[in-house]
């Protein structure tokens, strides 16, 4: 049945009998050809189906591939429009999209923008022309099919040419597309019959005998309106007083149209015309499914005789057993059944829904039975649909079916109150959730309590779904303790989960596998991270099991996460690329995450210092497109990213991307150690500013004295290194000796925690702070305890970040001989290979690499736009490096800035002698 339903829909109309040609419009399709888009926009029943069909067909065979897709409302789900376009292409390019193609139909589908990347990159290869005609568009209305489209047109190949037509012109970038002439047009004005054209239509085609007169007439009142023409032909044939009805004919669009079915259909035989208005219900029509709902038989007889009389039917197939109405005709002809036959609606929808449920279509009998107001049917249907629509991931369709059913009714069916609180927790709404799940527990202890007799009560409960039903239990519980973490509450999560594995059978996969999870996000919020990955792990492999695929990468995630906070960032690299391995292998579907592996891989190369590595996975991750659908990796990708822009030297650029994350951040269940505040309040301390940074410590409430967590360790480290930022900025002592005493009591948790990674960065502000105080010798035994650590994963840029005072007590390590290979490496980083000396500043706040790029070049005749051509960054850019340079210096403009700068001999080190500015792709 689905397969048929998708011939339909790709279906290329043939030119309709007798069709008067158009050379003016067929060379303007044929120009428009060369360019990305042709926008075919008017009202309906100017032609623009029966033009394209014309134009397709007179094209010279072997020249191009015409791929057509018929949309309709239910087109608005993106994951079914893109099967169908994809599929459309496969019928002129065979194979294209295979993998995304195969990615939609399966549980769980990839996001649509790394679907579309795979898509554009294999349209690439296709030898010939492609022309790929949206027919309806203006049914479309989903945000997310309009973005994807939008998407597709800007990356197009050129020898792939976009066609849509439409009654309003689509959300998609027209302007910038006319701008550029990418995008050739045919509206309403071109579309008209003009006088010899109407003639054509009217004397040639239909076979009425008017005069020029008659023709000229009727062609002004309907200023050419193709629709009108022909409805107003079907009204002349056979009529005697032709110049009479013609002389009658005014008003303007709607009432024409409404005047002439009126006559169309008072002149049917009632058969037809009741057969039309029973079956305008259906969007699409068959000879089986029109008798189901007209009660009749002969239904495909009857849609073969409409067919003939051009009676405002479309053939959906070659073999003309599916159909659909003129939309314009079809509008009118529900109008008039609700006026005339009010009493029939809900039956005929009714009836719909038994034949689309007798042939699989739930979706289409759900539609119905809503459509009808059978509101009990609809429950019943759903709760059927919903294991399945689970599987594929279609909560927000459970949840819009659940919104469209009273309150009451769902209370009776405890399964759907169950999952609408699941589809509430999927959006992250977290009110409304306890309240369904209490209902479905007072209807499970009533249908307990009532299976020695019956009660009112119990009549009231309603069970379709008896699987489902026997789930439940445990699916409460499952919510329950999600419910409970996003409310940080550690120990109901841990209780309910608990609960979850006690009540599940073994062999439910997903239940174990979800329960499983939540214990694991419960032990990492505490900081236990050895358990949480041990129960990721096993949450991973029941997953697995279940058949979850895509939130098996998912979970890839977070176990990198984990073994990164533990220090392990090898183990956190191999995660990665087996993610990304299961999420690419030849031959599967593309599935969600293979964006977040390549962010992740991208964060570790950062810390490596290869900055190249970590540019090309950051890239890859934005081509993909998938940090636009998924609202977590546009958060993950902005938070790698304003990394690698301040490992650049950029730190103005990082802070407007953290600035975009924090805006671009969902909450998740995930807990959350590395907040954006204290990420910005990092930067902060590197520029200089430290009352920002200041004000962010009082606004979060942090002392050196807190009481300690594991949430709120990076809070705590980060509030450490402003209190040394102030120790050496503003000369106040006690600020060094809080640092050093908070870090001591940090290190001693991240200790007992097995948390090495916060165990090195503790030690390396530990030696910061020591020499800070004078204390040499300490810093340096801190620092060699940290080195000892690091250096078998790996670390660099934990060290290179710290600048020149790290950069000191390193060649000071290399001199007594701690870890000598490591330490040559570190320094090389820093830029400070053997032999060279390094520029020696006497500030209180040194100038980073990038503000001493800006430096030399403000000793230049470049003016600022200049500077950030050669640097490859904004002008904003370069504004901010250069407010801090002089508040560094001490200074209030360029010459006082250069001048500053030759007395400190920071300028003496030439541009030969060290790296040029990098290139960063401006994405």
């Amino acid at each position: 049945m689905a397969s048929l339903l998708l011939e339909t829909k790709l279906y290329t109309p043939r030119p309709r009998r007798g069709l008067v040609a158009r050379p003016r419009l067929s060379e303007r399709l044929r120009r428009g050809a060369e360019s990305k888009l042709t926008l075919i926009s008017a009202p309906a029943g100017f032609g623009k189906t029966t033009l394209l069909a014309e134009w397709l067909a007179a094209a010279p065979a072997g020249r191009q591939g015409a791929a057509w897709l018929s949309l309709d409302h239910g087109d608005n789900q993106p994951g079914l429009f893109w099967i169908y376009l994809i599929t459309a292409l496969q019928t002129v390019a065979p194979g294209v999209g295979a993998r995304g193609l195969a990615s939609l139909q399966g549980p769980q589908p990839a996001p649509v923008e790394l679907i579309l990347a795979t898509l554009l990159n294999e349209l690439s290869a296709v030898p010939n022309d492609v022309v790929l005609v949206l027919d309806d568009y203006h049914v479309v209305n989903a945000h997310d099919v309009h973005e994807g489209l939008a998407f597709l047109l800007e990356h197009l190949p050129p020898q792939v040419h976009l066609v849509i037509a439409t009654r309003a012109d689509p959300a998609l970038p027209l302007g910038r597309l006319r701008a550029r002439g990418e995008l050739v047009e045919v509206r309403a004005v071109d579309l008209r019959f003009t006088l010899d054209e109407a003639d054509a239509y009217l004397d040639g085609v239909m076979g009425l005998d008017l005069t020029a007169l008659d023709v000229a007439a009727l062609e002004g009142r309907t200023e050419g309106w193709i629709a009108a023409l022909q409805l107003a032909a079907l009204s002349m044939q056979g009529r005697d007083d032709v110049a009479g009805f013609i002389a009658g004919f005014a008003g303007d669009d709607r009432y024409i149209v409404d005047y002439l079915v009126e006559e169309v259909l008072h002149r049917q035989p009632e058969a037809v015309r009741s057969f039309l208005l029973e079956t305008s219900i259906l969007g699409r029509l068959s000879g089986s499914l029109c008798d189901a709902v007209t009660g009749q038989d002969g239904g495909k007889a009857m849609l073969e005789e409409l067919d003939r009389a051009n009676l405002f039917l479309v053939p959906l197939d070659d073999r003309r057993q599916w159909y659909r109405y003129h939309q314009l005709f079809a509008d009118v002809l529900r109008a008039r059944l609700l006026d005339e036959r009010p009493d029939r609606v809900p039956d005929l929808h009714r009836r719909a829904t038994e034949w689309y449920e007798r042939n699989g279509q739930r979706s289409e009998a759900i539609r119905h039975a809503l459509a009808a107001e059978d509101l009990e049917r609809a429950a019943d249907l759903v709760e059927l649909a919903i294991p399945a629509m689970r599987q594929s991931r279609q909560e927000a369709t459970i949840r819009r079916w659940l919104e469209a059913l009273p309150h009451s009714l769902i209370q009776a069916r405890p399964v759907l109150s169950v999952h609408y609180a699941g589809a509430l927790l999927q959006f992250g709404q977290l009110e409304g959730v306890e309240v369904r799940l209490r209902d479905a527990e007072r209807r499970l202890d009533t249908a307990t309590g009532g299976r020695e007799g019956p009660t009112a009560e119990l009549t009231a409960l309603v069970v379709v779904d008896e699987e489902e039903f026997r789930r439940l239990p445990s699916a409460i519980a499952l919510y329950r303790a999600a419910l409970a973490l996003a409310a940080g509450d550690v120990a109901s999560t841990v209780r309910y989960a608990r609960r979850v594995l006690d009540l599940a059978p073994e062999d439910d996969h997903l239940m174990h596998g979800s329960a499983a999870g939540l214990l694991g996000l419960a032990d990492w919020t505490t900081g236990d991270l050895e358990e949480a990955h041990r129960l990721y792990t096993d949450c991973t492999a029941s997953l697995e099991k279940a058949g979850y695929i895509s939130d098996i990468i998912g979970c890839a995630i977070s176990l990198a996460d984990i073994r990164i906070a533990q220090g392990r960032l090898r183990e956190a690299m191999t995660t990665y690329e087996r993610g990304l391995q299961r999420a690419t292998e030849p031959g599967a579907p593309l599935l969600r995450g293979a964006a977040d592996m390549h962010v992740g891989m991208g964060g570790l190369s950062i810390e490596r210092n290869d900055l190249d590595a970590a540019r090309q996975h950051l890239l890859t991750s934005y081509e993909l497109g998938e940090h636009a659908a998924l609202e977590q990796n546009a958060y993950r990708w902005r938070v790698a990213t304003a990394r690698l822009r301040a490992a650049e030297g950029d730190l103005g650029g990082a802070l407007d991307l953290l600035d975009e994350a924090g805006r671009q951040y969902v909450s998740d269940f995930l807990p959350i150690v590395r907040p954006i505040a204290a990420l910005k309040a990092r930067i902060w301390v590197a520029q200089g500013r430290l009352d920002e940074a200041l004000g962010w410590a009082r606004e979060r409430g942090l002392s050196a004295g807190d009481d300690l967590s594991y949430l709120r360790e990076f809070e705590h480290v980060t509030f450490a290194r402003v209190l040394l930022a102030r120790s050496t900025q503003d000369r106040v002592d006690g600020s060094v000796r809080q640092a050093v005493e908070l870090l001591e009591r940090l290190l001693h948790a991240a200790e007992a925690g097995s948390r090495t990674g916060s165990v090195i960065s503790i030690l390396v502000l530990q030696a910061l702070a020591h020499r800070v105080r004078g204390d040499i010798p300490a810093a340096l035994a801190r620092l060699e305890r940290a080195l000892t650590l690091a250096q078998p994963e790996g670390y660099v840029r934990l060290f290179v970040d710290e600048g020149p005072s790290m950069a000191g007590l390193l060649e000071a390590a290399g001199k007594r001989g701690i870890a000598p290979t490591y330490i040559r490496e570190l320094l090389a980083a820093f830029g400070r290979p053997e032999g060279r000396t390094p520029i020696k500043q006497v500030l209180f706040e040194p100038l980073s690499e990038r503000e001493l790029d800006v430096l030399r070049l403000l000793d230049t005749d470049l003016d600022g736009p200049g500077i950030a051509r050669q640097l490859v960054v904004s002008l904003h850019t370069v504004r901010s490096h250069t407010k801090s340079i002089y508040a560094k210096l001490g200074v209030n403009n360029r010459r006082a800035a250069v001048g500053r700068a030759v007395e400190l001999d920071l300028l003496s080190r030439t541009r030969n002698d060290r790296p040029g500015p990098v290139t960063v792709h401006d994405t």
